[in-house]
This record gives structure tokens, C-alpha cells and sequence, in this order.
């Protein structure tokens, strides 16, 4: 099982200005390379979100939501702060790591991200963690 560092998602209510701010004063690019393909779904997740990369790591910009774990049943809401995310080629090895390790996870499965399957917990600060692993 190998994992690398994806993406860093920022939730924010100004999605628009974000996306400016890290294009025009960090020369980041629109991107749509690699990017998940969401789907839309208002009883999931349905904000705006911009894609920018520096040609190497991606940022998500995306707009908050702070019910969207409520919505979804799930204890782990990956945009109402923000999370780090990482790519793994096995998911269901990495969710046994996190099992015995004892790090309990929220699998949001491919309900919001077409494509992805993805699982969130927290750092020991409560900082949000995404795992995923895209099909095929």
C-alpha cells in the first residue's frame, strides 16, 4: 500500500476571491487534470468548488458546508474546515491500518466524488484527514 499527498481542500464562503487570490498572487493554474467529478447531489454536497494546481499538488477550494455531515449520517465533515488529502493504490488495506491502529473513520464511499472512493478521520488536533482511492 503505498499513499502520497493529494490535495489540500480550503472550505470557505468566498470561492470566487479564493480562486483569484491563489491564481493572481500565487500564479497557481485552473486545473481540471485529476480532478474529482462531483456529483451535485443537494443531500450531499452541492457547492461550488475551484481547482487550482501548481503543476504538481492540487488546491480545492470549496465552499463550506457545515451540515453536510448531518445530511449524510456521517461524524467526519471534511468541508466545514478544510482537510488534507492523500491518494492510495489500497483503501481497504489503509481503513485495516486505521482499524488496528484504533483511528475510527467516516467512509463516504463515492457518494459526493464520482469515481473516488474516499474515508475521513482526524489528526489527534481534529484536524481532517482524507484517504481515497480513485477507481480503476
Amino acid at each position: 500500500m503505498n499513499i502520497r499527498m493529494h490535495h489540500i481542500n480550503l472550505s470557505t464562503d468566498k470561492v470566487e476571491e479564493m480562486d483569484e487570490f491563489y491564481r493572481e498572487v500565487l500564479g497557481l493554474e485552473a486545473t481540471d487534470e485529476d480532478v474529482p467529478a462531483l456529483r451535485g447531489d443537494e443531500a450531499v454536497y452541492n457547492g461550488d468548488v475551484a481547482f487550482v494546481s501548481d503543476g504538481y499538488m492540487h488546491l480545492h477550494i470549496a465552499r463550506k458546508d457545515v451540515q453536510a455531515g448531518f445530511r449524510t449520517g456521517q461524524l467526519v465533515n471534511p468541508v466545514m474546515n478544510g482537510h488534507v488529502a492523500y491518494r492510495t493504490n489500497d483503501l481497504a488495506a489503509f481503513k485495516a491500518h486505521l482499524e488496528a491502529e484504533g483511528v475510527p473513520y467516516s467512509n463516504w464511499g463515492d457518494s459526493a466524488v464520482a469515481g473516488w472512493h474516499q474515508i475521513y478521520f482526524h489528526d489527534p488536533e481534529g484536524n481532517v484527514i482524507e484517504v481515497h482511492q480513485k477507481d480503476g
